[in-house]
């Protein structure tokens, strides 16, 4: 991998990780152009920053969490580590190939379209109840379960869709996979380094990539909470569209 590379898939890493138009999507497409194709362990460790830079946006309401909260908060990340933990053993995650991918970042652009529809109809409201808990960790299991659903868009759809403001949505959402996507991605970092896979992870480009991917994500984190205080998710709906569709394009030409 070069310099160049490593700031590329930086970048493609941080900006796209917690919005909800498919990290994994936007992966392939610069594997495709970059003619390269990268451990999995490399992508677990830049995955790592933005998981930390999340963290530090919400670090204030991290040290500040009352008891019911914080309590949800568990509930929550409990339930969706549960979820995976038995959609695993059951093996069924998709593979992270091109047509399973498309389908998932088309189909979750109707999810959206189909959620804010109904959110426009209805008053939205602040409170985090039990019902939302429930619905961001179905909303991240069935992102682990459909590479290309976007946990991040699916957890907050799920909130959405039972009645949540978008900003707490976001907030909630990104509260909930901090600790997740932290646990998971250690995991999957230990197994590779058990493995004997991670011999030469930390390589200097590797290192730049860890730092491009955490700084474009407290960026991309930062816009996405101040775009949601006044528009709704809908131009993410059509993006994803275009992103399917060029998914779809790079399939007949791999």
């Amino acid at each position: 991998m070069s310099g160049l590379e490593a700031v590329i898939i930086g970048l493609v890493e941080g900006l796209t990780e917690f919005l909800p138009i498919s990290s994994t999507g936007h992966m392939l497409i610069a594997e495709y152009f970059l003619r390269n194709r990268y451990s999995d362990a490399f992508y677990v460790l830049i995955q790592i920053g933005p998981i930390a830079a999340c963290a530090l946006v919400f670090w204030k309401d991290i040290a500040h969490l009352n008891k019911d909260y914080a309590l949800k908060l568990f509930a929550a990340f409990f339930l969706t580590g549960i979820g995976g933990f038995i959609a695993k053993k059951c093996g069924l995650k998709l593979p992270e190939t091109i047509l399973p991918i498309a389908l998932a970042v088309l189909i979750g652009a109707l999810v959206i379209f189909a959620v804010e529809y109904k959110a426009k109809k209805k008053v939205l409201n602040s409170k985090i109840t039990w019902a939302v808990v429930i619905a961001v960790a179905i909303g991240q299991i069935t992102a682990a379960v459909f590479p290309g659903a976007s946990r991040s868009g699916m957890a907050i759809m799920g909130a959405l869709i039972i009645g949540l403001a978008r900003p707490e949505a976001v907030k909630f959402a990104f509260l909930v996979g901090i600790p997740t996507m932290f646990a998971a991605g250690s995991y999957e970092l230990y197994g590779e380094i058990k493995s004997g896979n991670a011999t030469n992870l930390f390589t200097p480009e590797s290192i730049i990539a860890y730092i491009v991917a955490t700084v474009s994500a407290w960026l991309s984190v930062v816009w996405l909470l101040k775009f949601v205080q006044t528009k709704n998710f809908i131009p993410f709906a059509w993006y994803r569209i275009v992103l399917g569709v060029v998914l779809l394009i790079l399939l007949k030409t791999a």
